[in-house]
């Protein structure tokens, strides 16, 4: 019998929308997220819409200042390097773990990735590349097969995901960051875990600073 899918209750439905809008710039940085608009623009309750803000809260995507109200996160360079940090640390354990766990199934999805990402970068659609991006990274930390390193991955991906297209607005970053992820998945698939580990490294810490470089020319607009 085929596996039955978990029911979504409305709350989990209304955070999955909320955290989607966040991380795709919909809800921007500073963004006021008021229970009452954000009801009538989905059409529940204000029970679910408390609940999913109460969890993005606890996800880092967004603060509650008291008596002021609920907002997405405006993230600082500090903010940045600690993420990347984590990045690094989380994707570098899983990589280092990755040859008992890459069976022919995940190498098939690592190649099925691969293609996407080569197939929206010839088509410039950055927005679909950094959904495959985001899928990719998400893959390779599940090599890892660490229940508990991937549950903080997704807190720290959460946090990250909004600024993945800011690090991929320079086109040159762009055109760099397709190789670096086809040179990441061959040595994967290859069984080279120190120069998938090498490779990856370079890959954040390039992240890293062109996201930097692109939140301090917006924060001094």
């Amino acid at each position: 019998m085929p596996k039955s899918r978990p029911i979504q209750t409305i709350a989990d439905q209304v955070y999955s929308i909320l955290r989607k809008n966040i991380c795709e710039g919909q809800y921007p940085p500073g963004f006021w997220m008021q229970e009452v608009e954000l009801c009538e623009q989905l059409g529940v309750s204000r029970s679910p819409v408390r609940e999913s803000l109460r969890r993005l809260v606890s996800d880092g995507l967004v603060i509650n200042i008291p008596n002021r109200g609920t907002f997405v996160k405006e993230f600082t360079c500090k903010d940045i390097d600690e993420i990347f940090d984590m990045r690094v640390m989380l994707e570098g354990y899983a990589i280092r773990r990755s040859r008992t766990n890459l069976t022919s199934a995940r190498i098939e999805k690592l190649l099925d990735i691969l293609d996407r990402m080569e197939t929206t970068f010839r088509a410039g659609e950055l927005e679909e590349y950094t959904r495959a991006d985001e899928q990719l990274h998400n893959e390779i930390v599940m090599l890892g097969d660490n229940s508990i390193v991937s549950s903080t991955y997704y807190r720290v991906g959460s946090m990250n995901q909004q600024f993945r297209v800011l690090s991929l607005s320079v086109h040159q970053r762009f055109e760099e960051s397709l190789g670096e992820h086809r040179q990441i998945i061959h040595a994967l698939i290859e069984g080279k875990t120190e120069l998938a580990e090498q490779v990856n490294h370079r890959h954040l810490e390039l992240a890293r600073e062109c996201i930097k470089e692109q939140l301090e020319k917006k924060q001094k607009q």
